[in-house]
Parts: structure tokens; C-alpha cells; sequence
């Protein structure tokens, strides 16, 4: 455990009373979170173009009987961005620190995109540390579809001609590491109980991906979410809010 207090920051319009939000060191690192509720841990982990704000109207939902954490991960949000980037193991490695500075005990990860493959990282690298994962539509179970590619091009461009700052750092890759961070011959060695949710149309990451994954990862449970999408748990928070909950509850993590 850090030996710190975590520091109140300026609280932004969009985050609604009685969530706090945090500034903190992490081995160097001056990061910004969420936290919320009391209860078995629960940490969000947000996508790769966005950040904790995400997850503010699942936080509200669950936070009555779940202690929820939501941070930017490095390099995002109101953290603070190295420029030269990042490799995985540093989000993964960021990511265990986070939940050793609140002495969190056995959380739930909850990942999004690309924070659902941070914590697929995290699994891997710690077993036996989690008690269970969420997986929404993740990231670094099989390749981007080429729309998908043209898609974020596209928002990038966008970005840059109206000169908005990218949401996201550089990414580093290590030699023999793959750019897309793939993972699926790993997911065999996963043992926290793990529950994949899914758009059935998503234009980045196709659902036959998740398919696939919820095979491979030992008793891991599948469901597809009707429409097209890539973020369910914004586009119908209740009914994601619905999904974690039977996940916690029938896993046994509420008590």
C-alpha cells in the first residue's frame, strides 16, 4: 500500500455529487480517479479514447452496494501523459499499483475496449489477484475490422484539423510484440470467473471475436447485446447495469 492520502481535486461539472474525485502519486505518476459507495471492490477501467467519466452512470448504479474506483489510466483523462509513451505492461503494472494505493483486496476489473485488454494483462501477469473480470467488447482478442480502422482515421483526422488534443498517448511495442497487443493464445491461462458482454454489430471488433474468446478462457460466460455499438455500457447503462449485477451476484462476489 501507498502510504498517502489520496487528494481532493476540483470537482468538474459532469461528475455528480457524491462521487469524489481524486488526485494521487503512483510510483511517480500523477494520476486522477473516481471513487464511490462501500462494499466489494470494484475497479472500471475506461477505453482508449475516452476516460473515467465513462463509467459515471454504472458507478451510480452500483456504488449502493459496491465500493467503486475509476481511474485515468496513465497518459489519459486528468493523468499526467509521459510523451513518450507507454507500452502494455506499463497500464498493466499502473493498473495493480492503482489497487494497491487504496489497499483494495480482490477486486472485480471491469474493462472497456482497450482497458478490458489491460485487464486481461493484469490477469495474466497476477493471477489469482482478481476476483473476477468483465470484459466489454475488449480489445486485443483478434484484429480490427477495416472499417473499424477507417473509422478511427477518420477521428483522428477530425481531431487533428480542429486541433483538438488526441485523447490518448503513444503506444510502444517491444520487439516481438505485436502492434495489436493480441492475446487469444494466452486466455487459456485466465482462472477469475469472467463474463464477456458484447455488441452483435460492432463495427471494430466483431463479435465472433468474443465468441471465440468466451471458448478459450476457462468457464467464461458470453453475452451478445443487440445493435450496433461498441460501448453498451453507455449506450444502455441500465441493461449493462443489469448484466453486471446478475454477474456479481450469481458469482458470489456481494457480501
Amino acid at each position: 500500500m501507498i502510504d498517502q492520502k489520496p487528494e481532493k481535486t476540483y470537482r468538474q461539472t459532469d461528475v455528480p455529487a457524491g462521487i469524489e474525485s481524486l488526485r494521487l502519486d503512483i510510483s511517480g505518476h500523477r494520476v486522477h480517479c473516481l471513487r464511490i459507495g462501500k462494499g466489494p471492490p470494484v475497479v472500471f477501467i475506461h477505453g482508449g479514447a475516452s476516460d473515467s467519466r465513462d463509467w459515471l452512470p454504472v458507478m451510480a448504479a452500483v456504488s449502493g452496494r459496491y465500493a467503486c474506483y475509476a481511474p485515468d489510466l496513465i497518459g489519459y483523462g486528468q493523468s499526467e501523459r509521459k510523451k513518450e509513451g507507454y507500452y502494455l505492461s506499463d497500464f498493466s503494472d499502473f493498473l495493480v499499483e492503482f489497487i494497491d494505493s487504496f489497499d483494495i483486496k480482490n477486486p472485480v476489473l471491469v474493462g472497456h475496449s482497450f482497458g478490458a485488454r489491460v485487464c486481461l494483462e493484469a490477469a495474466l501477469r497476477h493471477p489469482g489477484r482478481f476476483s473476477g473480470i468483465v470484459l466489454v467488447d475488449a480489445a486485443g482478442l483478434g484484429k480490427v475490422t477495416r472499417f473499424g480502422s477507417y473509422l478511427m482515421t477518420f477521428f483522428w483526422l477530425a481531431r487533428k484539423l480542429t486541433r483538438r488534443p488526441q485523447p490518448y498517448p503513444r503506444f510502444l511495442t517491444r520487439e516481438g510484440e505485436n502492434t495489436d497487443w493480441l492475446c487469444s493464445g494466452e486466455l487459456p491461462r485466465i482462472t477469475a470467473p469472467t463474463l464477456l458482454v458484447w455488441k452483435q454489430c460492432d463495427p471494430y471488433l466483431p463479435v465472433s471475436l468474443a465468441r471465440r474468446a468466451a471458448k478459450l478462457i476457462p468457464g467464461a460466460q458470453l453475452i451478445e447485446v443487440p445493435g450496433f455499438g461498441h460501448a453498451p455500457h453507455k449506450q444502455d447503462p441500465d441493461g449493462f447495469n443489469r448484466l453486471l449485477f446478475e454477474f456479481l451476484n450469481s458469482a458470489g462476489f456481494c457480501h
